[in-house]
């Protein structure tokens, strides 16, 4: 019988390092976040797969970049490690149990409110959402307090897309939504809405993405080699270049868009 336990044991042994081992990086992302992340059909695209595909090349790591389907169902993998690196997103408590944040930020990702513009209200703060009916995409956090602030007082459906949350905002159904600043003004100007729907100031919060790593993931301990790589292309210019050539690609100026939501 001891014989037989040994055996066992050195059959499954290897077995047991090979599946701690990080052969490949999985990376993922929201499909539906350009300019950052989106699915083309074909592939995900984006400054932040560029980024990460980039930061991974230059350490000889190998990867797969793959696309899952939407936001909510990428996190989900994270969480069990079958994605091992979620290519950006915001920094939240609750993300944090399960993915390790780079300690670089990728960038700035001002979040606003989108109304119909026969519609709109006075809006001073995240106090006048309070009452009316609202919309986010299933799997958006937004930092700085407003998803406690959202969780608490106001009432919100969820979508798996964000152009679901600019049909009903057409229909009635809802008052506002909520999504990231730029994503939103790329869509309106690609699909020639920019004068039925605009965003309102101030913006709901303001903070930066990171690259994030799940901790159920072998790969996570790659982190620090990663944060090191992400420093070194931020210190060039590297991850700034990086956005804006996307930012051109999609005929959008980030840096000076007006109140209406039209890019300058």
């Amino acid at each position: 019988m001891l014989a037989v336990l040994a055996a066992v044991t050195a059959l499954s042994a290897p077995l047991t390092v090979r599946a701690a081992e990080c052969s490949k990086v999985v990376i993922s992302a929201d499909s539906d976040y350009a300019p950052l992340h989106w699915y083309d059909g074909k592939r995900l695209t984006g400054a932040s797969i560029e980024i990460a595909t980039r930061a991974l090349s230059a350490l000889n790591i190998p990867y797969e970049v793959r696309y899952v389907g939407p936001f909510h169902r990428v996190l989900k993998e994270a969480e069990s490690g079958q994605v091992a690196m979620v290519s950006s997103l915001k920094n939240t408590p609750e993300r944090q149990s399960y993915l390790a944040f780079a300690s670089v930020p990728l960038f700035s990702n001002p979040i606003a409110v989108f109304v119909a513009r026969d519609k709109r209200f006075a809006y001073a703060g995240w106090k006048d959402l309070i009452g009316k009916r609202g919309a986010i995409t299933l799997g958006n956090q937004f930092g700085g307090g407003f998803d406690e602030f959202l969780r608490d007082n106001l009432i919100i459906e969820t979508a798996q897309k964000f152009y679901m949350n600019f049909s009903k905002l057409d229909s009635g159904r809802i008052d506002y939504l909520i999504t990231g600043y730029y994503n939103g003004v790329i869509y309106l100007n690609q699909n020639g809405l920019a004068d039925r729907f605009m965003p309102l100031r101030p913006f709901v919060s303001e903070s930066d993405n990171y690259l994030a790593m799940s901790r159920a993931s072998p790969c996570v301990k790659l982190l620090p080699r990663i944060n090191a790589q992400l420093e070194a292309m931020q210190k060039s210019g590297e991850l700034r270049a990086v956005l804006q050539s996307f930012e051109t690609d999609l005929r959008i100026d980030t840096a000076n868009p007006d109140q209406s939501g039209r890019a300058k």
